[in-house]
């Protein structure tokens, strides 16, 4: 479960680095019912936040560097950035952004990890990250596919303290590490990570990637909104016992993230 009790080493925030911020504003819109409030003026629309019933889920902006991908980047509470960038420097890996502050709300900082998975972290001010998880249109787990799964344990356990606890994937499908904050129970696990070889991650040449799981009522439903506003679906959707039923989607510039219908909900 996510919370916005955003202890360290949980996700708390998440943008989108679009092509087109106006076509990725009206495509999340229809797809979850977000409403886009822009932070710019004018035509260009350079980015803004996304919000749900009034609280703000993620932000949106405009993707600048030169060769990267559309994608969803995650961010996790740090008490300190600076003790994160020298971390993750120590552990192998890379600081793409450094250390940045963002006025009163808070400092980030992006990086990618040993095998080139990239993630964020921010360390709270005024702003302590998104306002509403764990309900539908919303993010509810963050998952980590790699094709080093020992790697990734050691370096993001290094960096960010999680503890993993590890599952069988029934039918054969591999293991799966469930991710938790240091010290905390079970029941505060905010997500996952998957082993997988190199030729299944061709969405990022090989390289590992993070995603975002948003919940919705109805799974199906939300595939169709999907499908019928230019996106695509790479996987499902499919019953994922004692999970829920999920799809694994592609928005129009074909950034990925799924979607999920907890079971029970």
């Amino acid at each position: 479960m996510i919370t916005t009790d955003f202890v360290p080493g949980s996700p708390c925030w998440l943008d989108l680095g679009a092509p087109d911020v106006r076509a990725a504003a009206a495509f999340y819109s229809a797809v979850f019912g977000w409403d886009y409030e822009s932070m710019g003026e004018g035509e260009d629309m350079e980015g803004g936040v996304f919000r749900k019933d009034g609280k703000v889920v993620a932000g949106l902006g405009k993707l600048t560097e030169e060769g990267a991908r559309p994608a969803w980047m995650i961010y996790y509470s740090v008490t300190d950035v600076d003790a994160a960038t020298q971390a993750v420097e120590r552990a192998g890996g890379t600081v793409r952004v450094t250390p940045t502050d963002l006025g009163d709300w808070g400092r980030m900082a992006q990086y990618s990890d040993p095998l080139h998975g990239q993630f964020a972290v921010w360390q709270p001010g005024t702003d302590k990250g998104v306002e509403l998880v764990d309900r539908p249109g919303s993010l509810c787990w963050t998952e980590l596919y790699t094709t080093d799964a020992a790697a990734a344990k050691e370096f993001y356990g290094g960096v960010l303290g999680w503890q993993f606890s590890d599952m069988q994937l029934p039918g054969g499908g591999g293991t799966y590490s469930l991710i938790a904050p240091a010290g905390l129970p079970p029941e505060r696990m905010h997500g996952g990570l998957m082993e997988l070889p190199k030729e299944h991650l061709a969405l990022a040449h090989g390289r590992p990637y993070w995603h975002p799981v948003f919940a919705v009522t109805d799974c199906d439903a939300a595939v169709a909104k999907v499908t019928g506003n230019g996106g695509s679906v790479q996987m499902g959707p499919e019953d994922a016992e004692g999970v829920g039923r999920l799809a694994v989607c592609l928005d129009p510039a074909n950034a990925d993230f799924v979607v999920l219908t907890p079971t029970g909900s």
